[in-house]
């Protein structure tokens, strides 16, 4: 079970790095090494939201052993943040389509 996450994971990186790739190439300057900055960007939005999400259970005072007992070997507010950040470039995609 934990393979299939860990593959579906690795899949969804690589597709959302590719989406990034492709809405960079239609900037006006672009980057020498595109993969290098759409996996940067990646890395930041899931960064950003991992914060985010930190401060909000910190605000809202959610115990952070709530996950304890799980069997994940990472935290899920990491896995939760990249997940987002992975879905992003698809969401934003979808959302310029239905603005049309």
């Amino acid at each position: 079970m934990q393979a299939l996450g860990v593959t579906a994971l690795v899949v969804g990186i690589f597709m959302s790095v590719r989406a990034r790739k492709y809405r960079m190439m239609w900037r006006s300057k672009s980057p020498s090494n595109q993969f290098a900055a759409a996996l940067s960007q990646l890395v930041g939005t899931a960064g950003g939201i991992y914060l985010s999400l930190e401060l909000l259970f910190t605000f809202l005072k959610i115990p952070e052993d709530w996950w304890s007992d799980s069997m994940f070997m990472v935290e899920p507010l990491a896995v939760i943040s990249l997940v987002l950040a992975i879905l992003q470039p698809f969401v934003l995609s979808a959302w310029t389509r239905l603005q049309k």
